[in-house]
């Protein structure tokens, strides 16, 4: 099997620079040893004009067989024939990528010592590969192919045989790709995109491949229509390592659409401010664990830090300032907070729940214990967020009756999801105080005009009681991931609004001890939905 990569250039800028990107000397012919074969880098022309570099790749069949150990369908034993006699030698696959990964790697990483500007730009590239095994057909190549900007994708159907063409078209295709890319793009994208086609692998597929996906797919994959297949073919149709992958990619597209880092979505990180510490103790907004797993993400409802859903109990009472005994056995503001919602959840009638900003699972734990709550979803944009929840709530472990009551799923609130209709209820638990106020329409018509649930519960600090945190500083809110804390007032007045817009009656709870002139530490607004109400889409401010 083999492939070209061809470029053209002028006298200022030659195109045998391919050989310095592909560092590979155009005038030597290199040999290199791989574990089913040799690989072989020539250059059937060099000039400054046009350059083309040749990847051959001889593969030995009975090292496949040996290696292979009945992996993938080089080594597969279902005939004894058949292990020896195949494809493998002639068509594009795993092992060519493999190839291309292990001769090229300084190439695939786009580094080049000797010109960084040019490995850094696009050029004008020719690549064509004679037989690239194609399981969906001509048109699935150019499917795979076509939105990454290549400006021709020409796929030719092999036939089985040109003298009798009745035969038919085979499985195979000849693929030329031409257009201006970064080399290291275009070597990226073969790479993962070669055993996608063939649907195989001669290796098995363990979980560092996710990695190697999210490497090589850097910059396009999360972007790309056909994500889902290109992921389920490339882990060879792994459910987890599938899972997880596009669990990955889902964080890499909700960033680049907020335009922020990945980390900033998905941050399980450790406090190490004592004091921050000690008023998180008070307050319930944050772990009094040393080494918390909470999803503090700057942009809001994609991951907040959700006090008692994301983080170890809190230990601390938050009733009282003065710290005394009677007060140190009272449960903690977090726990009164959960409390308060499980009683509005009761008292509407609530059988189906949406945890919005789940975190690692509190709520949701705490729902299960009821048997009156049939369906409960927890949402979260953090991966890390829900592989702790999954892992606290026992989902391997559970029983098939009460798996099927509760389910973790990725999402930002801050876009419209239709996994999230039908339900009666939704939770916002200290989820928007974290949203920067620009998104807070949007989060609005996500979760009240989009998902509309007959009952929505929305908790959030009341800024007035943080006077009566004494390890608080005078102006400071109670976490530094908030980006707000309102008044009883400035609640009042965002809630009622929303109410109005979306066709929803408003009322307020106070959670906590209801204090004669601050209020009480976390006020709750109880959302019901007018029956008769007809709602518009996109009447939200």
């Amino acid at each position: 099997m083999f492939l070209t990569i061809s470029t053209t250039g002028t006298p200022e800028r030659p195109a045998t620079d391919l050989g310095f990107l592909l560092h590979k000397h155009p005038d030597r012919a290199q040999t290199f040893s791989t574990a089913h074969g040799t690989a072989h880098v020539l250059y059937p022309e060099a000039s400054a004009e046009r350059c083309t570099a040749a990847l051959l790749l001889e593969v030995d069949p009975v090292a496949l067989v040996r290696r292979g150990r009945g992996k993938g369908r080089g080594g597969a034993p279902d005939a004894a024939l058949a292990q020896y006699v195949n494809d493998r030698p002639y068509a594009a696959s795993s092992l060519l990528a493999v190839a291309l990964s292990t001769v090229f790697k300084s190439a695939l990483r786009g580094v080049c010592a000797a010109l960084p500007e040019r490995a850094a730009n696009p050029l004008p590239l020719r690549i064509e590969i004679p037989a690239v095994p194609a399981r969906g057909g001509a048109e699935l190549v150019g499917k795979l192919f076509g939105p990454l900007g290549w400006t021709s994708v020409e796929v030719r159907p092999v036939a089985l045989d040109e003298r009798f063409p009745q035969w038919g078209e085979s499985r195979y295709t000849h693929l030329v790709l031409e257009g201006e890319l970064r080399l290291a793009d275009a070597l990226r994208q073969l790479y993962v995109l070669l055993p996608v086609l063939d649907d195989a692998k001669h290796y098995w597929v363990a979980p560092d491949e996710v990695d190697k996906l999210l490497r090589a797919g850097d910059g396009w994959l999360a972007g790309h229509p056909e994500q889902k297949l290109i992921t389920s073919r490339y882990l060879a149709r792994r459910w987890s390592l599938t899972r997880q992958a596009m669990d990955r990619l889902e964080l890499v597209r909700l960033a680049e659409a907020d335009d922020i880092e990945v980390e900033a979505l998905d941050n399980a990180v450790a406090l190490d401010d004592a004091a921050e510490e000690t008023l998180a103790e008070e307050t319930g907004e944050i772990p009094a664990d040393p080494t918390p797993y909470g999803s503090n993400s700057p942009t809001g409802p994609a991951g907040p830090d959700k006090s008692d859903k994301s983080v170890s109990s809190v230990s601390a009472d938050s009733s009282d300032c003065s710290g005394s005994e009677s007060a140190a056995k009272e449960p903690s503001l977090a726990d009164q907070r959960r409390d308060a919602i499980l009683a509005a959840l009761r008292d509407a009638g609530a059988g189906t729940v949406l945890d919005l900003g789940c975190g690692e699972g509190r709520l949701v734990r705490a729902l299960l214990k009821d048997a009156r709550f049939t369906r409960i979803v927890g949402v979260d944009v953090s991966v890390r967020a829900l592989t702790i929840a999954s892992r606290r709530l026992g989902l391997e472990r559970m029983s098939e009756r009460q798996a099927a009551r509760v389910s973790l799923v990725q999402g930002a609130l801050t876009y419209t999801d239709k996994r999230l209709k039908g339900y009666d209820a939704a939770v916002l638990s200290e989820v928007v105080e974290h949203v920067d106020p620009p998104r807070l329409p949007a989060l609005e018509y996500a979760v009240f005009g989009a998902a509309r649930p007959r009952t929505v519960l929305v908790t959030t600090p009341n800024a007035e009681y943080n006077v009566r945190w004494e390890t608080l500083p005078a102006g400071h809110v109670r976490h530094s991931d908030h980006r707000f804390e309102w008044t009883r007032e400035e609640f009042h007045g965002w809630a009622g609004a929303v109410a109005e817009r979306h066709g929803y009656a408003v009322a307020y709870v106070p959670v906590g001890p209801d204090d004669s002139e601050v209020g009480p530490p976390t006020q709750m607004a109880v959302f019901s939905r007018h029956e008769d109400s007809h709602h518009e889409e996109g009447k939200a401010a």
